[in-house]
């Protein structure tokens, strides 16, 4: 938790509870963009991971069609002669 030093002038114009008042108020809001930033860079990560793993899929497939062209080809020279 952050430290937050009220000037002398304000806390007089505040009196102390206010000052406290306004205090937690700057610390709920400091606490509320900081779970706002940590959800939006969890979307953002999850949104890349999923296109990490299509991509992944999708090169996974290309290559077993390669695998399995392959050794047809090699099956079919082989029992042809």
């Amino acid at each position: 938790m952050t430290v937050i030093a009220i000037p002398k002038i304000l806390q007089d114009k505040l009196t102390p509870e206010g000052a406290e008042a306004l205090v937690e108020i700057i610390n709920k809001a400091d606490e509320k963009a900081k779970e706002n930033i940590v959800e939006m860079v969890e979307e953002k990560f999850e949104k890349r991971l999923a296109q990490v793993e299509a991509r992944i899929i999708k090169w996974m497939f290309i290559f077993w069609v390669g695998q399995i062209s392959v050794l047809t080809g090699i099956l079919f020279a082989f029992f042809r002669k």
